[in-house]
């Protein structure tokens, strides 16, 4: 049995060049699309691109739609802790009620 022999540089080129040239002849003989195949496939990636740009402004609306919610809910929030604090005197009497509620219902 031989032993490998490490092919040189030139023959590695040579190698290449070869399959260079089966590449290009295989593609020279491919078949080119006919028009009617390449309009519909232009149309259909036109449709796809179309679809693709609906979907992304309706995400973008939504997106917007989110923020000016959360815009919305922080002024809300922001309205509540402006509010000032109960007082004493108003806790009391919010504590009395409750009281005075639940002895009415025992009755």
């Amino acid at each position: 049995m031989a032993a490998y022999k490490e092919p040189t540089f030139q023959e590695r080129t040579a190698l290449a060049q070869k399959a260079r040239e089966k590449a290009l002849k295989k593609l020279a003989a491919k078949p080119q699309m006919d028009e009617a195949e390449v309009a519909r496939r232009k149309a259909a990636q036109e449709a796809r691109d179309a679809a693709a740009a609906e979907k992304r402004a309706a995400r973008k609306a939504e997106v917007e739609q989110a923020k000016a919610e959360a815009q919305a809910a922080a002024e809300a929030a922001a309205e509540i802790a402006a509010r000032p604090a109960p007082t004493e005197a108003e806790l009391k009497a919010v504590r009395d009620a409750k009281y005075a509620a639940r002895k009415a219902r025992k009755r």
